[in-house]
């Protein structure tokens, strides 16, 4: 069976479709990736076959899709939420085709357009979910399984990140002078924010392989964007919460409300607050452990991506 995945080119999209798209290929499907070239190389390295629609960059249109579609003639279209013209292409060529989530059904107004019907892949665990989504959405789980490329790091640390598009030094900086106040070592993805002198208890990186960080991690620190949520949920550690924009406030929210994080919000944000805060985070682990244990037990890839041929025309 030919299945064609569809992202928006950017890490916190692409990254979550990627263990299904290992697995659809492991399993005997043809897969290939369409998505901006800034997501080109590690699909390339897992031979998954990426490839820029048309005129498209970052995002995919209808008309961008459309002559791969009559080119490739798939039996099967998986595309992110964040490409949703991409569900109009396929809907158009004739083309079954399912939306894969990227965590927590969004909230309005955040920039990108809600899915509207459709079949869902969710790779949401079920008690951190939307719970109108649970209730109106026709749904396949999916456990999320983090991507990240090999790395070498040992614990104890701290992992502090803020994405690739909410850094700022102001934000990283405070909360750098907080976290170092703990004695243990503090791994920072500065994602190419320029930071000052560091403490010497703190290693700061462009570019994290952040699957293989949150292994060594006893506490993540983050901005809440859903890659980062969902990866410290899988491996049980808790988190403390600095929501910056988009969809991050919503999921804060929720995963307060789970027990498994804290979180302070911009106007509380002062090095002495992420201090306290992280120091009372070890008392969020159990709850952090138990939506790994659900997490567990989610359907993996492999399972989702041999029913996938029940999906295709």
């Amino acid at each position: 069976m030919r299945v064609l995945f569809a992202g928006l080119a950017s890490p916190g999209h692409t990254y979550p479709m990627v263990p299904l798209a290992v697995a659809a290929r492991d399993v005997g499907h043809e897969v290939r990736f369409a998505a901006g070239e800034h997501v080109h190389a590690p699909l390339s390295r897992l031979g998954l076959n990426p490839f820029r629609p048309a005129d498209s960059f970052y995002e995919i249109y209808a008309e961008d899709l459309e002559p791969d579609l009559m080119r490739l003639r798939p039996d099967l279209v998986v595309h992110g939420w964040g490409v949703p013209e991409v569900a109009v292409a396929a809907r158009r060529a004739g083309i079954p085709a399912l939306w894969h989530g990227f965590g927590r059904l969004f909230p309005d107004g955040i920039g990108l357009e809600r899915p509207d019907g459709g079949t869902h892949l969710d790779i949401c665990p079920p008690s951190l979910q939307d719970t109108s989504f649970l209730a109106t959405a026709d749904r396949i789980v999916l456990r999320p399984v983090p991507f990240a490329e090999p790395g070498d790091f040992r614990g104890p640390l701290i992992y502090l990140t803020l994405g690739t598009a909410f850094g700022t030094s102001e934000v990283l900086t405070t909360a750098i002078e907080g976290l170092a106040r703990l004695g243990t070592h503090v791994v920072v993805a500065t994602g190419g924010v320029p930071l000052g002198p560091l403490p010497d208890n703190v290693t700061a990186l462009a570019w994290v392989p952040q699957a293989a960080v949150i292994e060594h991690a006893d506490l993540v620190v983050h901005h809440g964007g859903s890659g980062t949520t969902l990866g410290a949920l899988a491996a049980g550690v808790p988190q403390l919460l600095l929501p910056q924009g988009a969809d991050q406030f919503a999921n804060a929210d929720a995963l307060v409300a789970s027990g498994a994080a804290l979180r302070l919000l911009p106007g509380e944000l002062t090095a002495e607050a992420v201090a306290e805060q992280a120091r009372k985070a070890s008392s969020r682990r159990d709850a952090a452990r138990a939506i790994a244990a659900e997490i567990a037990e989610m359907p993996s890839p492999d399972e989702v991506a041999r029913e996938l041929p029940k999906h295709a025309k």
